[in-house]
């Protein structure tokens, strides 16, 4: 067992009790009225926000995966889920939210992943649901250094370069990133890194009726960071 294990069972057990209080069938019945979803996390906005930062600490710090009571664990999570925390992430292969936010276990973030952590609309439905019906608190839109994703977008806009088969249509979302980032003081693919989390946490403020309504009551709060793939270190900037 890690030493981070030992500090986070007591968590995990008020976790697991809170995720078997969820109903499987939340969007059962006469439509998505949320009446019978659970009570979530019980942790605000900043307290989720806060736990994130102190698991990529001790991930920078002491990096260890946690594998404790796996089997408790998903048998605690079978008939619910109550995640603390949301991400929106990319798919690239060096940046497992659980891992690099200090080895999470199951049931504890839950997770929207594709190249260039963009939001379509079953993106946007998956974030509706975690935040109308999960109740979970926050959400954390996480681009990363050297994005391939957000590197062929910067190649649309500075080489007029084209992909093949859905890959062109997939980056769309992120060239009017590279636009705005390119000329900018720094490397180019980086600004267009910091430029896509800002746009898409925007967009996402803004989107109703669920979220928006959610951030404008404060039972939500969505925010954007970076994670440095040489350092392993999240920098929360939007």
């Amino acid at each position: 067992m890690c030493m981070t294990c030992d500090v986070r069972l007591g968590r995990r057990a008020f976790l697991g009790a809170a995720g078997l209080a969820v109903a499987a069938t939340a969007f059962g019945g006469s439509g998505p009225s949320f009446a019978a979803d659970g009570p979530g996390s019980g942790l605000t906005p900043d307290q989720a926000l806060e736990k994130l930062k102190a698991g990529n600490r001790r991930y920078v710090t002491d990096a260890q995966s946690c594998v404790a009571d796996m089997a408790r664990r998903r048998n605690d999570t079978a008939s619910g889920q109550a995640p603390w925390a949301t991400l929106v992430s990319c798919a690239d292969s060096r940046v497992p939210p659980e891992l690099i936010f200090g080895g999470l276990t199951l049931g504890e973030l839950f997770v929207v992943r594709n190249a260039g952590n963009t939001v379509d609309t079953a993106a946007m439905g998956t974030l509706e649901y975690g935040a109308a019906v999960l109740k979970s608190p926050l959400i954390l839109v996480l681009g990363h250094s050297s994005c391939g994703a957000v590197a062929a977008a910067c190649d649309v806009v500075a080489k007029n370069a084209t992909f093949p088969g859905a890959i062109g249509p997939m980056i769309e979302p992120i060239v009017p990133a590279a636009i705005a980032a390119r000329g900018k003081d720094g490397d180019f693919i980086d600004n267009a890194v910091r430029e896509n989390v800002r746009r898409t946490v925007a967009k996402l403020k803004s989107a109703g009726p669920i979220i928006a309504e959610a951030v404008k009551s404060g039972t939500v709060k969505i925010v954007g960071g970076r994670y440095d793939l040489a350092t392993g270190a999240v920098d929360i900037f939007a």
